[in-house]
């Protein structure tokens, strides 16, 4: 273990990276902690007390705490995400989006660039819309959250908030180009992991009052382990599709006669489904909570993690985004036709469009298998959870966006290693060929 991190840091690139990343996330959670003007901290506190399991909880959970304490990163970056998560949608189902994505580098560039805007626009509507309901909050004492309020309060908070999420961006973007790891996936780690030393003590404390029987804890400990190892195995399990290269005569050399295999995930998307499913639920849900509607706040009241409503939008959004992802990243035309076009073929299937049919058809059930396996995994310890009615926040939701991030986070690092080592080695070996 001490070698591997003498090794990291050993790269002078690698740990500039690492020290990026770090010191960008650090300056996220120190804008955790700056509050947004004209908010009572402590009428507000009172509100979120007894949140723990609720979608509001889960919201504030994702954001680190921020949203709880309506700092100047309250919306987080789920505005970001909602915004990829329409233009990804328009270019499947708008043409002209659809040839902006294949135009290579400079697509991308007019995507990413909309999808800022569609950031900035999403998080003016939220921002808004929780100043509205913050006006109209009290405290239990019947103290008013917003002292001061009128127009003027609302347009500070959207201008404070939007600002506070175009920053989260603008570290997510720097994470990636720059750091280490993929930066918006890096920054809801930090904000679920920063809210751990908190669980921990309160749990320490429910056991030392009797609150929370010994036996529970210890059954929560098993199963949390069980789930990690259960994630563990199933984001690095693979479908390893046989692959043969036919023989070709060059000249006077014999080229191909190989074997090899196309490795296909059980969950190709990673943590894109449970991180894009909680974002469209949170964003009329979020709004919905600061409103003092009868009828809004019963709807706000069912969309909770222990209730069946919310339990089956969110796997339904789970399963239509895993199957939407895969075919947005892996399109078995294009595979079919590069292993034809190299010599190769799958024993027992013909080239062309039988075998882009047969990838379909493996890539279709592994992505159920992968939806079947992420919907359990966010759904069943959360229930488990609100049964035993214990604080943690901890849920299946994100022991997967933490494990699935820590895991892609440790794989990039271990490239960097593995490619570093490969140059050195060929470096050498180029030199010496040169000599002889």
């Amino acid at each position: 273990m001490f070698k591997s991190l003498q090794n990291i840091f050993g790269i002078a690139e690698l740990r500039h990276r690492i020290l990026f990343t770090l010191m960008m996330l650090a300056v996220y959670r120190i804008g955790c902690h700056v509050p947004t003007p004209g908010v009572n901290g402590q009428v507000l506190a009172s509100f979120f007390e007894g949140t723990q399991g609720t979608l509001l909880g889960l919201v504030s959970a994702f954001t680190g705490g921020a949203l709880e304490r309506m700092t100047v990163f309250a919306l987080g970056i789920m505005p970001y995400i909602s915004a990829s998560i329409i233009l990804q949608l328009l270019t499947v189902v708008f043409e002209p989006v659809e040839r902006l994505s294949k135009e290579g580098e400079q697509g991308r560039k007019v995507i990413t660039r909309w999808t800022r805007y569609g950031t900035i626009a999403l998080s003016v509507v939220q921002g808004a819309g929780i100043a509205v309901g913050l006006q109209s909050m009290r405290g239990p004492a019947g103290d008013p959250v917003v002292p001061d309020q009128g127009i003027a309060f609302i347009i500070l908070t959207v201008i404070t908030l939007t600002a506070g999420t175009a920053f989260i961006m603008w570290i997510g973007e720097q994470v990636t180009e720059r750091g280490i790891g993929n930066g918006i996936s890096l920054i809801i780690f930090a904000g679920i992991v920063a809210n751990m030393p908190s669980a921990i003590v309160n749990s320490i404390r429910l056991l030392r009052t009797g609150a929370l029987p010994p036996v529970t804890m210890l059954f929560l400990l098993l199963a949390m382990v069980v789930v990690v190892m259960a994630i563990i195995f199933m984001e690095r399990a693979q479908r390893r599709v046989p692959i043969h290269y036919a023989k070709r005569v060059v000249g006077m050399r014999n080229h191909g006669g190989q074997s090899s295999h196309l490795p296909l995930k059980i969950n190709m998307s990673g943590v894109i489904p449970p991180i894009f499913a909680s974002s469209i639920i949170m964003f009329p849900a979020t709004v919905a909570n600061f409103v003092d509607v009868d009828w809004v706040q019963q709807l706000a009241g069912m969309m909770t993690p222990s209730h069946w409503l919310y339990n089956v939008f969110f796997v339904a959004f789970i399963v239509f985004f895993c199957y939407f992802y895969t075919a947005v990243t892996f399109n078995p035309v294009d595979v079919a036709e590069n292993v034809k076009n190299q010599g190769g073929y799958i024993p027992g299937v013909r080239p062309g469009k039988p075998t882009s049919d047969y990838l379909d058809i493996v890539l279709s059930r592994l992505t159920f298998a992968g939806a079947v396996y992420v919907s359990v995994v966010c759904v069943l310890p959360t229930l488990l959870i609100g049964q035993f009615n214990v604080p943690f926040y901890f849920g299946g939701t994100s022991l997967l966006i933490v494990v699935g991030v820590g895991l892609d986070t440790a794989s990039q690092i271990e490239s960097h290693l593995i490619s570093r080592s490969y140059e050195g080695f060929m470096r050498g070996a180029t030199i010496k060929g040169r000599r002889g």
